[in-house]
């Protein structure tokens, strides 16, 4: 009776462990790259990769950071200091910059629309 209850708790372990790597393994509807607009209206792209990391290829500069999903959003923090937010709102998606320091629950600096680049 004992081996039993040892067998079924050891494979009660295993079957969650491989569910919760199942489930952290999964990809986030924001990986990808994402066509936006900066503060001048001019058009670049943002790439959120399944490691975390983030990088946009606005002119003149190279953007790095690491992004994590939070609710319906994608919250990127760049090497900068700014931070955008990538967020779904029915069957649309916007981003919005946050300056350095800035709370995400004020107003942006720059809000545009956000397009999921196949």
């Amino acid at each position: 009776m004992h081996t039993k209850r040892k067998l079924a708790t050891a494979v009660m372990a295993a079957a969650l462990l491989a569910l919760s790597t199942t489930a952290s393994l999964a990809a986030s509807q924001f990986e990808g790259k994402w066509s936006v607009a900066d503060t001048a209206g001019k058009a670049f792209e943002i790439t959120l990769a399944a490691d975390g990391s983030a990088k946009a290829n606005r002119e003149a500069e190279g953007m790095t950071g690491t992004w994590k999903e939070e609710g319906s959003a994608a919250v990127i923090t760049w090497d900068t200091g700014w931070t955008t937010k990538i967020s779904k709102d029915g069957d649309k998606y916007t981003k919005s910059a946050f300056k350095k320091g800035e709370q995400m629950d004020g107003k942006p600096v720059n809000s545009s629309a956000a397009e999921k680049v196949k």
